[in-house]
């Protein structure tokens, strides 16, 4: 789902860790456990005990630390894979305007 580089270097992660940390305590991990820089153009992957669930950082220094999220009334929004990755890539989806479908008639 998500659009990952194919020149992107996968950090793993061997021993499982407890899936209730967050991104400060996998940022940690990163940086102690596998003496690497959490903020570098990399992914780290982490798995639970059981190795049937997975959590991936990294850092993407396109969001500005902010994600531009939908201002609407639902309570749930259902979004195209099209517009998540938008989100991700910092774009406001609110503020972008689709042309109208035209229909057009042969004149004859």
């Amino acid at each position: 789902m998500f659009r990952l580089g194919a020149d992107l270097k996968v950090y793993l992660h061997r021993q499982p860790i407890d899936f209730r940390a967050g991104i400060n305590s996998l940022a940690v991990l990163a940086q102690e456990a596998m003496a690497l820089d959490p903020f570098a153009p990399a992914v780290f992957a982490f798995c639970n005990r059981r190795r049937d669930r997975m959590k991936l950082l990294f850092f993407d220094r396109s969001t500005e630390d902010k994600f531009r999220w939908p201002r609407r009334e639902a309570a749930v929004v259902m979004l195209t894979t099209e517009q998540l990755h938008w989100i991700l890539d910092g774009i406001d989806i609110d503020a972008m305007v689709r042309h109208p479908v035209r229909q057009y008639q042969v004149a004859g």
